[in-house]
């Protein structure tokens, strides 16, 4: 168990790094002549490298060990950080945000790690600690980039790959290897894989499909908003990058309140239907909030339902999604779900920057409240479909 300690870091740090970079990105891009639809796309880039990186990863260290993958993307992370941080030209920039989402898709890695050193119910303390992990540095990372942003706009990039060389240096000397001798796999890492016809076969299950096309149809519509976020923030509401990393950990801090505490009570009183019901409901009022703000008051309180949204209703979709899948099969389940929430998040910022720059500033916004209404009329009969499938399941 001594292993989890480097792994959690890993992915906060992962998840740190990204985060502090996200308040200051189209200040800093457009400090190179980007303009709106580069910007969205430098932040598609790095999704999609993710996309294509994480099942590469996780298959060298199914052969090779999951220590040499993990000491080889952090240190190729500390590179391209290094690298964003010194570019000079928006080329560079590209380029090196495209390599560190690469390097930085060793989640999977980390996953597999876990899955080494843990079994039966540690093992699933151990994936809930990775998601707290996750959600940690993914909501301090904005708040702390945006207060760094004082210093320059670099600064907060140096400090990624500061952090990141850190992490090197304890994984080199505390990460024992875990992968079990002799290079054994097992059916489920084997199957982490980008394999369209296991998309597609997700997709046709009863259950397991329309919970997987709600995830994809909410991570589409937050990956629309978040490209085009500080783009709106700078130029309609007139903020700062610290301005929008405050925002973000106004954000981050609710979800971990609700995420953190109250979820267990919730979904213990009405259920994980009704919840990612309420929560998707949350998310299409937040958006609709925030397309049509113009003060304060609108631009925070519009922030804020989108975090009690999503605190309610994602770890909602992933216990229930977790849950309808039989035990032979979740290996395969959550791969396929990862795989469409990193599509998403590869397509929908390129689509978030052409409706802001050919509509209007605030169109993506508008866009994905109308997503999430979508995804609300669906989430009832499929939710419903598989609390009923569980507890036929339960009786027999």
């Amino acid at each position: 168990m001594r292993a989890l300690g480097p792994i959690l870091l890993t992915v906060f740090l992962d998840l740190l790094g990204f985060g502090l970079v996200i308040p200051l990105l189209s200040f800093y891009a457009e400090d190179f002549q980007a303009s709106e639809l580069q910007v969205t796309l430098l932040m598609a880039c790095y999704s999609l490298a993710q996309f294509l990186g994480a099942p590469l990863w996780g298959q060298v260290s199914d052969r090779y060990g999951r220590r040499p993958v993990l000491l080889i993307s952090i240190g190729a992370s500390v590179v391209f950080l290094s690298g964003f941080a010194a570019a000079t030209t928006l080329w560079q920039l590209f380029v090196f945000r495209t390599l560190h989402g690469f390097a930085a898709a060793n989640i999977s890695t980390a996953q597999a790690a876990v899955a080494d050193v843990t079994e039966g119910p540690d093992r699933a303390r151990g994936m809930g600690l990775i998601g707290a992990a996750f959600g940690i540095g993914f909501s301090l990372g904005p708040f702390l980039g945006g207060q760094l942003s004082g210093y320059g706009l670099a600064a907060p990039i140096w400090l990624a790959a500061a952090l990141s060389a850190i992490n090197l240096i304890w994984v080199f000397f505390g990460f024992p290897e875990t992968r079990p001798t002799g290079g054994a796999q097992t059916e489920g890492v084997r199957r982490r894989t980008i394999n369209p016809r296991a998309m597609l076969n997700g997709l046709r299950h009863p259950i397991v499909g329309m919970t997987i096309g709600l995830l994809f149809v909410a991570t589409f519509a937050f990956a629309m908003m978040e490209a085009t976020f500080a783009l709106v923030a700078e130029h309609s509401w007139s903020m700062t990058a610290r301005d929008v990393g405050n925002l973000f950990g106004w954000i981050g801090m609710i979800g971990i309140v609700v995420q953190g505490g109250l979820i267990r009570h919730l979904v213990k009183r009405f259920g994980e239907p009704r919840l990612i019901v309420a929560g998707y409901l949350c998310n299409a009022l937040g958006l609709l909030v925030l397309a049509l703000a113009s003060g304060t008051l609108g631009i925070w309180g519009g922030c804020a339902l989108l975090a009690l949204g999503a605190g309610m209703a994602n770890p909602s979709l992933q216990a229930l999604l977790s849950r309808s899948a039989p035990a032979e099969e979740q290996g395969t389940v959550l791969g396929v779900a990862q795989s469409f929430g990193s599509l998403a998040r590869a397509v929908a910022p390129g689509v978030g920057g052409l409706l802001y720059a050919g509509v209007v500033p605030t169109a993506a916004f508008g866009a994905a409240s109308v997503l999430m209404l979508v995804a609300l009329v669906l989430a009832w009969p499929a939710t419903r479909r598989a609390q009923q499938a569980l507890l036929h399941a339960t009786e027999s």
